[in-house]
């Protein structure tokens, strides 16, 4: 939107967390706080500012496309608005200020606010709802329908102030240069012994500047984050909301409540996803996909028609279309799995590629491995990739068929259509075409039995 800043608060210490992060940082439906905040905003506006204190380095390090305002004490919201008042120095426009702890709040929400604000041409203007528990959240004071005359913190309400159901969501828009002004008769005689910018609220409207209030339909949507109890009660509203999200979209899920999925995991229609199973993470999954239960699936995608078979984990990997993966098979670290290509039970591929065709079916171990088209991995095969100090690759040409218990010791490269004989352990290059043998020769001792037990 036209002539709009956005001020991020993010320097809380999540004391009630009893953490030692600072609150934005904490995780819900699959980002942290401040990512979901952050993705809202900047739908609305380029010109992001973000005040961090606690654990500010961390903060720093996990986002970007911002400007950092460093807030070197915690002193109250209204002491954090403080904070950017040097850097805003000039700025004439509206400033939407936002809490760092409501992931739920919309962007069309937010574009009504603001819509509200500049039509009604308010010099501040709150965002408020009505709770059903209203308990810990500022009142919000009317003086007539549209107007505030003030905000009062739950801690300093009488109990008559304390049945006013319509809550301070903490969300606000100020004329920029009203709000500086006013930030100069802010004090901290409370109950916290900070410097709140609910305060502003009262001062502009002790001058009778125009303070509106813009209440949305639904309290949950500006609900904010104070307890590791209110966490996992807005993750659950997160997953839920993208289940629903999914399943109006075509995609089947057994079971919603056993089932995870992150907020930016895309998936096709037809997708089926039994219970239990997690989707986190940038994953894509393609249309008419099965994952069954127990699966995890974490930065990865999935191609049209692909099942995951019980108990599988895949991460930051990609699996072609009509792939077979599982039960219990773990592929990881870049691995990449070519169309039409089966892995089967308590397979391991690491950093591997396996060409269309391709079956490793049982009990494998597939490290730094480059394996080709139409390849048979017998059961117990491994790539002795790792030689104490450096890993080497494996290379299996298309057509090659690798017998059970084979081991690949690394760097070796067996030819297209080369066989090696079950229980071989391969030191060196198989031509194309070849069997190679590397075992034992077997010797039968007659009688050895009998001689034993007489010893």
């Amino acid at each position: 939107m036209d002539n709009l800043r956005v001020l991020i608060l993010g320097a809380g210490k999540s004391t009630r967390m009893k953490s030692k992060y600072a609150k934005v940082l904490h995780r819900v439906g699959g980002g942290t706080l401040i990512e979901h905040v952050l993705r809202t905003a900047r739908s609305l506006s380029t010109d992001i500012w973000l005040v961090v204190g606690h654990t500010a380095d961390k903060v720093k390090a996990l986002v970007s496309e911002v400007k950092f305002v460093d807030q070197k004490e915690q002193l109250g919201t209204g002491h954090a608005v403080m904070a950017a008042r040097d850097q805003f120095g000039g700025y004439t426009g509206d400033l939407l200020v936002l809490p760092g702890d409501v992931p739920l709040i919309s962007a069309e929400t937010l574009e009504a606010f603001i819509r509200f604000h500049r039509g009604g041409r308010y010099d501040a203007s709150v965002l408020t709802a009505d709770a059903d528990d209203p308990f810990g959240y500022g009142r919000i004071i009317r003086r007539n329908n549209d107007e505030v005359d003030s905000i009062v913190e739950h801690r300093d309400a009488t109990p008559e102030i304390l049945r006013i159901p319509e809550i301070n969501s903490g969300i606000y828009v100020f004329n920029a240069p009203a709000l500086f002004a006013s930030l100069t008769r802010l004090h901290n005689n409370n109950a916290q012994r900070e410097y709140y910018l609910t305060d502003v609220i009262g001062i502009l409207g002790s001058q009778r500047q125009k303070v509106g209030a813009f209440k949305v339909e639904s309290a949950e949507e500006i609900l904010g984050i104070n307890t590791r109890q209110e966490l996992a009660a807005m993750d659950r509203v997160m997953r839920r909301r993208k289940c629903e999200a999914l399943m109006a979209e075509g995609v089947t899920i057994v079971d919603p409540e056993s089932t995870f999925i992150d907020a930016d995991v895309q998936v096709g229609a037809d997708t089926v996803f039994y219970p239990s199973v997690q989707i986190y993470g940038e994953t894509v999954i393609g249309d008419d996909v099965t994952i069954h239960s127990f699966s995890r699936v974490s930065n990865s995608k999935i191609g049209a028609r692909s099942t995951v078979l019980e108990g599988s984990i895949i991460v930051d990997s990609a699996i072609g279309e009509d792939v077979s993966v599982g039960p219990y098979a773990h592929l990881r670290m870049g691995t990449s799995v070519s169309d039409k290509a089966r892995v089967g039970n308590f397979v391991e591929i690491k950093k591997s590629t396996l060409g269309s065709g391709t079956k490793s079916m049982h009990l494998a171990y597939l490290g730094d491995a480059t394996i080709g088209k139409n390849v048979n991995i017998g059961a117990g095969v491994i790539t002795c990739n790792y030689d104490g100090v450096n890993k080497h690759p494996t290379v299996v040409e298309d057509g090659a068929f690798v017998g059970t218990d084979s081991q690949l010791i690394a760097p070796v490269r067996v030819g297209k259509d080369a066989y090696v004989a079950a229980g071989s352990s391969v030191t060196d290059d198989v031509p194309a075409e070849s069997l190679a043998i590397a075992r034992g020769r077997q010797v039968n001792k007659e009688g050895w039995v009998k001689s034993r037990k007489k010893k």
